[in-house]
């Protein structure tokens, strides 16, 4: 593709918040280490591995050596999912403290994911065989968990990002203003359209209280397994702005190309659109390394 070259320098300092890298009990293309290897191809800056199982602050600590220079830096983070122990503040603040970045709120053990997937963690399919608990992260009466308080303090303290994760939108909410309550500004509302269900005019309402919309580019791939339409993506961001959009890759699995090539091609079709590669630029690049806070 000729105009490969021109789309990479675009892309130049890309950090990708959301790569399905290995080891995982999900089948995956690559681990984290070759991950951050092929974003050389486009100058990828950083990276964040996410697992649904497992801390993966933890493996990249222990790819230390093989991740010795490689341009991209690889992050971790932890989903509170049951196989960490759900909403267990102990393991968040491991996993913060060794370095991780991210910390999502139930993903695959979330109410909203296994009403859309009731395969009891079989989503898309494990390697070995798993259990699944529903964790919830509200009280009988609507009122946030302990718990889920308690975490939210680590997190604040460790400068780390608030992922919505999974959850119904309802959810999100609450806990993102108890966020914006303490002050919390490194919130992101992963692929509101998918699983999640969070229309334009709800992420408006979590956009006041400090959130980054982010959009997984993986979906947009002609070559990936969900084949979206790249208009609706350009459509989500003049409705929401640019300003207040994150992009992100979501891939790393086996079934589906590896993320670099998710980018050029999905980048690609942003440009030719009409997307101004100023605001390509700021969703690919300024605003994930001001939530990871990579210049501080």
């Amino acid at each position: 593709m000729s105009s490969r070259p021109a789309i990479a320098s675009v892309l130049d300092g890309l950090v990708d918040m959301h790569v399905h890298s290995g080891p995982s009990p999900f089948p995956r293309r690559f681990d984290h280490v070759e991950a951050a290897q092929d974003g050389a191809r486009i100058g990828m800056r950083a990276m964040v591995a996410k697992s649904h199982h497992h801390n993966t602050q933890m493996d990249v600590l222990a790819m230390k050596g093989r991740l010795e220079g490689v341009k991209a830096q690889a992050f971790g983070g932890i989903a509170l999912n049951s196989t960490v122990g759900g909403l267990n503040v102990h393991a968040v603040r491991m996993t913060l403290r060794m370095g991780g970045k991210v910390v999502w709120f139930p993903t695959i053990s979330s109410g909203r994911h296994i009403d859309c997937h009731p395969e009891d963690g079989a989503f898309p399919t494990t390697t070995v065989p798993l259990t699944l608990e529903r964790i919830d992260i509200v009280d009988g009466e609507g009122a946030l968990k302990p718990e889920a308080i308690e975490i939210l303090d680590e997190i604040k303290e460790q400068q780390a990002v608030l992922n919505g994760g999974h959850m119904y939108p309802e959810y999100i909410k609450t806990l993102f203003q108890e966020a914006h309550e303490r002050g919390m500004k490194r919130m992101v509302v992963s692929h509101p359209d998918f699983v999640i269900g969070a229309d334009p005019a709800l992420c408006r309402e979590l956009i006041e209280l400090g959130a980054f919309i982010e959009h997984e580019v993986g979906m947009y791939d002609p070559e990936g397994t969900q084949k979206w339409d790249p208009k609706n993506l350009l459509t989500w961001i003049e409705a929401l702005g640019p300003e207040h959009t994150v992009l992100a890759s979501d891939f790393g699995q086996k079934a589906n190309p590896k993320p670099v090539d998710a980018w050029l091609r999905v980048g690609e079709a942003l440009l030719d659109l009409g997307l101004p590669e100023k605001d390509l630029r700021r969703m690919v690049r300024d605003n994930p390394t001001y939530l990871l806070n990579l210049d501080a």
